[in-house]
């Protein structure tokens, strides 16, 4: 029998303190539903609540990441062809006062430049003007981490003043040594940047760093609190997105399991 290789590390700014979470963030994670996709900041739903988005390039692992934490294979569905989603795309949970937000995906070479500006104008509304945005959630390729597109979002969420944890996505595909080690090349920039931060390795194939993510967004959503943890009985669920491109798995994270073992 091989030896089991324990998780990745999880490493953050001593700026940020992340409040430990009493109950399992994951099993409450599994209620996520899909509650309807916008084009635009101007159709999204009441800003109203709390809201956690997550960004990244468009082969990032965006809907893997999603799918991982809530143990659902298709919550978040991926693009045939990465860069076609234009919706930005939300998740509630029982209480549609908490939501997880997926932000179109952006930087695909495939992409006509004119889209591709487009879909920076929207982000940037709806990072900049959405009261209920608690946080984002920043994927980066932990090959190819702090692209253009990277630091744009990066230096919007300065400017907004709004906290970022960064998800070193597809950590599984490095040893650990280079792993580590492109882990505190990011810390360093985002010190260097001053950014509110935390940052962390992630697989959503391989599960390395759900917890420390689940419990990431469970603060952000504000997890425990009662009045919001009330099921919402009156909410109307919807099975699909509307989206006729929304319709594969990221096929280098594809095959997650049906449900998440915590510890």
């Amino acid at each position: 029998m091989s030896p089991v290789t324990p998780p990745y590390p999880y490493a953050r700014s001593t700026q940020v303190s992340l409040a430990p979470v009493k109950h399992a963030p994951l099993n409450w994670l599994r209620q996520a539903h899909f509650l309807t996709s916008a084009p635009k900041l101007a159709l999204c739903p009441p800003d109203t609540g709390y809201e956690l988005a997550f960004a990244g390039r468009s082969n990032a692992g965006k809907s893997s990441a999603i799918n991982a934490l809530t143990a659902q294979r298709q919550l978040a569905r991926a693009s045939k062809t990465p860069g076609r989603t234009q919706m930005i795309n939300f998740f509630a949970m029982h209480n549609e006062q908490q939501r997880l937000v997926d932000l179109p995906g952006y930087g695909y070479a495939a992409v006509p430049e004119a889209m591709k500006r487009i879909w920076q104008k929207e982000l940037e509304k709806y990072l900049l003007a959405r009261q209920s945005l608690t946080g984002l959630i920043l994927l980066m390729d932990i090959r190819h981490p702090l692209q253009t597109f990277d630091k744009t979002m990066l230096a919007w969420a300065k400017a907004r003043g709004l906290f970022i944890h960064v998800l070193l996505t597809k950590a599984d595909k490095l040893n650990r040594g280079p792993a580590n080690t492109a882990l505190l090349q990011v810390k360093q920039y985002l010190e260097t940047e001053q950014l509110s931060f935390s940052i962390q390795l992630f697989s959503a194939l391989r599960r390395i760093g759900l917890e420390e993510l689940a419990a990431v967004v469970a603060e952000r959503l504000h997890y425990g609190s009662a009045e919001l943890d009330e099921p919402d009985l009156t909410r109307q669920t919807t099975s699909a997105h509307p989206s006729a491109d929304l319709a594969a798995v990221d096929p280098e994270e594809a095959a997650l399991p049906d449900k998440i073992l915590t510890k």
